[in-house]
């Protein structure tokens, strides 16, 4: 049986390790070794972060809807009571877009949480 020479095999895996390290700071670009502890890392960043920014963006949605109801007189989970009492079926992207974009409906979706929220 003949041997497998990996000349081929072996530069097109490095070569494919080097192409996703570039633009990293000093041998981490050109050598293998330590391309493939970044690369490796920087891939286990991009996994974690793709779980985290959608609770970053959630976040940051609550509080806009939160500075938008506040200044009506209402606190967030008043508001968000009050808006599955009425039925809106409306996620917080949207409302917090409403919130930002047209200040005078969503006032109108403010009053309408505040008159079927349950007397407490």
């Amino acid at each position: 049986m003949a041997r497998v020479k990996r000349g081929v095999t072996k530069h097109a895996r490095h070569k494919k390790i080097i192409r996703l390290a570039k633009g990293y700071v000093g041998r981490s670009n050109n050598a293998y070794r330590p391309a493939l502890e970044r690369v490796e890392k920087a891939l286990q960043y991009a996994y974690r972060d793709r779980r985290n920014k959608k609770r970053a963006f959630r976040a940051l949605w609550i509080q806009r809807i939160n500075a938008a109801v506040r200044e009506e007189g209402l606190t967030y989970s008043k508001f968000i009571a009050g808006v599955k009492a009425a039925g809106i079926e409306m996620d917080r992207k949207v409302m917090a877009a409403i919130a930002y974009e047209d200040p005078a409906g969503f006032k109108a979706l403010i009053e309408q949480a505040r008159t079927a929220r349950p007397a407490a």
